[in-house]
């Protein structure tokens, strides 16, 4: 049996997947909060089986209690969106990383995107990293063949990165040993910023339009990445020690050197032992760094 169930069969020119997964590589909630701006006024396409695919004792239903009375249950789902962006059609694949079935659930997104019509997979993710908030957010890119990267969107890093995958890669890798041409966009949050961070998702947003070759509408994510630089901002000025650990960063920065994979590695062991991971929406605390809400 399948683990999806089509809602709807749209009628798509040319749609490319863009895909999302809260959980490992969200951090910030920057990749998934992207998404939710693509698909705000899209259509369900598909459904897939949340009770095959999910734990429900690690990814609780939230239950609304009113008055004493049981009213409501939101459960964790995984759905494809259609949208359309600037008279592009998109397929937005959005939701918590499911615990369970991985191989099973990427051969049926595949099936889902070739029945679809799928010309291109976009994987939209963000890692923690010493970078400060003070600066442009990087993107490390991912592709599946030389070429589908465009102009200022570098691939990388060079040499052997082997970390622990996400859903999101293991998706990514099967699309493109279908066929389809798959690339990945990575944000590098903060790692100090436990928080949603709307900048990163706006810096997703704008390499998803370099690739498309269009402009992407970003809504209020402009208004929220304000109003969060003025929080940092303000967190880092009434503290000496958080000021000094910026600065520090912000000179890494204007170096403007990509990360080196063992560093890459490093900021992701120190993210998981301080927590970080599933259902987390901030980085670890590389470099004794401090962590700011």
């Amino acid at each position: 049996m399948s683990l999806y169930r089509l809602e709807d069969d749209p009628q798509l020119v040319a749609p490319i997947l863009v895909a999302a997964l809260e959980g490992w590589v969200d951090a910030g909630g920057a990749g998934t909060t992207a998404a939710q701006q693509l698909a705000a006024d899209g259509t369900t396409v598909a459904t897939f089986d949340a009770d095959a695919i999910y734990d429900f004792r690690s990814r609780r239903p939230v239950l609304d209690i009113v008055d004493g009375r049981l009213t409501s249950l939101a459960w964790a789902e995984l759905r494809l969106t259609a949208a359309k962006v600037a008279d592009r059609d998109l397929l937005v694949l959005s939701g918590p990383e499911p615990d369970y079935r991985w191989r099973e659930l990427a051969s049926d997104v595949v099936e889902v995107a070739k029945r679809l019509g799928v010309t291109s997979w976009v994987s939209l993710g963000a890692i923690p990293a010493a970078v400060p908030h003070t600066r442009p957010v990087p993107i490390l890119a991912t592709a599946s063949a030389p070429g589908l990267l465009p102009d200022g969107i570098r691939q990388g890093p060079d040499g052997l990165l082997r970390v622990p995958a996400a859903l999101l890669s293991v998706l990514e890798l099967s699309a493109a040993a279908s066929g389809i041409p798959a690339v990945g966009l990575f944000a590098q949050v903060p790692h100090y910023v436990n928080a949603t961070y709307p900048t990163a998702s706006i810096a997703l947003l704008s390499a998803l339009g370099s690739y498309l070759g269009m402009e992407v509408p970003i809504g209020s994510l402009a208004t929220r990445a304000l109003e969060r630089r003025t929080m940092l901002d303000a967190a880092a000025a009434s503290d000496e020690d958080t000021r000094a650990h910026v600065e520090r960063l912000e000179l890494m920065a204007d170096e403007s050197r990509l990360p080196e994979g063992d560093e890459l590695i490093a900021d992701i062991e120190r993210f998981l032992r301080e927590g970080g991971g599933e259902g987390s929406e901030g980085g670890g605390d590389p470099d004794g760094g401090p962590r700011l809400h």
